[in-house]
Order: C-alpha cells, then sequence, then structure tokens
C-alpha cells in the first residue's frame, strides 16, 4: 500500500456554480467543505479516489440548457444542482490505494462514473452504462467547483498541458467519438451542420483527418467567419430558414464543388438541419447526429430508405481521453482559439449570462478557480 499524500495548505473555500427548478443561477459553499478538506489525510477518501482543485470549467450548451430550461429529455433538474463537466485540474490528495497519482499532477476529469457491470460496460462501451452517474446531470452534482473527490481511474494525467487545454480535452472527446464512429476517412466530402464549440472541433478534426472538401453550416456568420480562421479551406454556408431541406442541400450541394458528401456530421440536434443534411449526402451515405434535440422529430423516411442513407447516432464518448490528450500534446488538434471569454468563479453568473446570450460573440466561455495550494 502506498503512502497517503496531501498537499499542504487549502485556504479558500469551497463554493460551486448553482441552478434549480426555478431556473435560477448563483453560486455559494459547496461540498467538499473547507474543514474536511483541511482534516483530510487522503485515507478519509473513497479507495481509490483523490481530491482535485479545479483550476478550469468550460461551459456546455448542456449547462446553459439544464439553467434555461430545466430538463434535457428524461434528465431534469429537481433541487438545487451543481453545473459542469468540461474540468481539469491538480491533484491535492490521494487515497493509500492510489499509486498513479500524486499532489501537484495535472489532470483532466472524465466526468462519467460506471457500474463496471453492465453489458456495456463489459464490453468497453461504458458511455451506455445502465447505472451511469454522469456528472452534472441531474440528480448527480457536477465539476464546477473549486474543489471535488473523484474516482483517480477518471483523471487523466495531462502533463505540462494547460489547465485550459485540459479541460476542452471533454467536447473534443465527443468530436472524436463522432469522428470514430462515423468512419470520416481521408478524402471524403464531408458536411458539418452547426459551428458551435462541437461542430468547430469537429471541424478541426475532419481537417486533420484530411476529408475534403469540407463544408460547414450555421445560422450565425460569425460563428462561420471563426470556421473559415480554423480551417481556411472549409467552405462555409449560412443557413437560409426560407428554403426546404432540399433546396438547402442542393445549396450545400453547390458549396462543395457540386459533391454529394459522403458523410454528415450533424451537431446541432435541431430537427430542419438533420432534414437537410438527410437531403444532402450522397447514396449510401451517412448522416451522423452528434448534437442533442427535442424528443421527438419528423424526419424524411423515404428519402433515407431510396437512398440507403445511414441514419446514427452518439451518446456522450468512451475510451477518447488518452487520444485526445496526445492530439493536443502534439498539436494536431490547436482549439486555443474558440475560448472567447474567460471568468472567475465567483462571477460564473455573468459567464453563464455571456455564454447564453448569442448577441455575445461567445463560442467557448471559460471558468476559471485559483486555489492557494
Amino acid at each position: 500500500m502506498s503512502t497517503t499524500t496531501t498537499i499542504e495548505t487549502i485556504s479558500k473555500p469551497n463554493i460551486g456554480v448553482y441552478t434549480n427548478p426555478e431556473h435560477k443561477l448563483w453560486v455559494e459553499d459547496s461540498t467538499p467543505n473547507l474543514d474536511s478538506l483541511k482534516k483530510s489525510k487522503g485515507e478519509d477518501l473513497p479507495e481509490g479516489w483523490v481530491t482535485v482543485a479545479i483550476k478550469s470549467t468550460g461551459i456546455c450548451g448542456s449547462d446553459i440548457h439544464f439553467w434555461h430550461a430545466g430538463a434535457i429529455g428524461p434528465m431534469i433538474v429537481e433541487n438545487n444542482h451543481i453545473l459542469g463537466h468540461e474540468s481539469a485540474g491538480v491533484i491535492l490528495a490521494t487515497h493509500p490505494s492510489v499509486t498513479h497519482l500524486q499532489p501537484g499532477d495535472r489532470v483532466a476529469i472524465e466526468p462519467g462514473l460506471i457500474c463496471n457491470n453492465c453489458e456495456a460496460c463489459l464490453t468497453g462501451r461504458y458511455n451506455g452504462c445502465e447505472k451511469m452517474r454522469f456528472l452534472s446531470t441531474p440528480p448527480i452534482d457536477g465539476l464546477l467547483r473549486r474543489y471535488v473527490n473523484h474516482p483517480a481511474v477518471w483523471c487523466h494525467k495531462i502533463g505540462d498541458m494547460s489547465y485550459e487545454n485540459g479541460a476542452l480535452l471533454e467536447p473534443l472527446s465527443v468530436a472524436l467519438a463522432g469522428m470514430e464512429r462515423s468512419g470520416v476517412a481521408l478524402g471524403d466530402c464531408v458536411l458539418i451542420c452547426g459551428a458551435g464549440p462541437i461542430g468547430l472541433i469537429t471541424l478541426l478534426c475532419c481537417q486533420a483527418a484530411g476529408a475534403c472538401p469540407i463544408v460547414i453550416t450555421d445560422l450565425d456568420e460569425g460563428r462561420l467567419k471563426k470556421a473559415a480562421e480554423l480551417c481556411p479551406r472549409a467552405k462555409t454556408y449560412k443557413i437560409n430558414t426560407s428554403l426546404q431541406a432540399p433546396e438547402a442541400a442542393a445549396e450545400i450541394i453547390e458549396a462543395a464543388n457540386g459533391i454529394k458528401p459522403a458523410i454528415a456530421l450533424e451537431c446541432t440536434g435541431v430537427e430542419s438541419s438533420v432534414a437537410n443534411a438527410i437531403h444532402s449526402v450522397k447514396f449510401g451515405g451517412k448522416v451522423f447526429v452528434i448534437g442533442v434535440g427535442k424528443p421527438n422529430m419528423t424526419l424524411p423516411f423515404m428519402r433515407l430508405s431510396t437512398q440507403e442513407i445511414d441514419l446514427q447516432f452518439q451518446y456522450r464518448y468512451c475510451n477518447t481521453w488518452p487520444r485526445a490528450i496526445r492530439l493536443v500534446r502534439d498539436g494536431v488538434i490547436d482549439m486555443r482559439q474558440l475560448v472567447t471569454h474567460r471568468f472567475d468563479i465567483e462571477d460564473a453568473v455573468k459567464a453563464f449570462e455571456t455564454s447564453g446570450d448569442v448577441k455575445s460573440g461567445a463560442i467557448k466561455v471559460m471558468i476559471q478557480s485559483e486555489v492557494d495550494t
């Protein structure tokens, strides 16, 4: 058994970013509290767990949705609830059973806690765990805190990578899962629907994978401009909401130099966008939906049928963090330009207001937490 290890000083109180069923948003005290952190000698943690000082957390669209709508499908905010699941920080303390981490290690936190017993877990597709506890998805509190306790196995070492890049590994994992399961290959014509954070990171991945041509769509000129900056060879297409899906698809194909996409990566979950994608891809193509949408939607069934189009979906990710770390560490994927705003955790309400305001120009808003260690 290893020697218990802890960081020497912890002086700032723990705070968290909360919402509730009344759609309020506020910052207040959270657990683990300061006294327990100061008294802990590591052995007080559950076996295999560590304490992490959270340094950087990205605001996800799902965080905004839980705040504004109070639910995503069957996942409903029913009590005071802590948001956030895109986080990185530094190890403060370890249980004696933890041997691969020590205080001072920088880590990115994978936010899903699994049972390790169901078929999904045992076959390696643990994102489908029947008893998944995903931090920030009600009723499981999230990572937007100054300190958290977390299983060491889901704390991935990031070396000297910045905490901000470490936090961005979570949305990168979403994109990587989509890339792997959709099968994007060198030379594929790819359509990316949506130029939000996930769409833009997916664009970076498609660029790195050698997809060409690439077309990316959005309603917002500013986001399309950012897409062109990130990938100058990508073709941008501003959605015209007055067009029906077949008409929009014709213009998308024209933007792709007359080539019908082999794969559409749909990153919005919006019904009309999914329909545009279905009408755009070639015979035998694939529409891969990464985005999260409403519980029920109407889709062009006969277009799917007569064109033998595969319609496939994604739920989170699995086994992506090591690959994501390598891609960022070696400079294959550079997400730094996605960060448009930064706020201290004490100003989290303003951070959320900025992230949720389409007029702010925000793409990825980061919340930073300085701690005394």
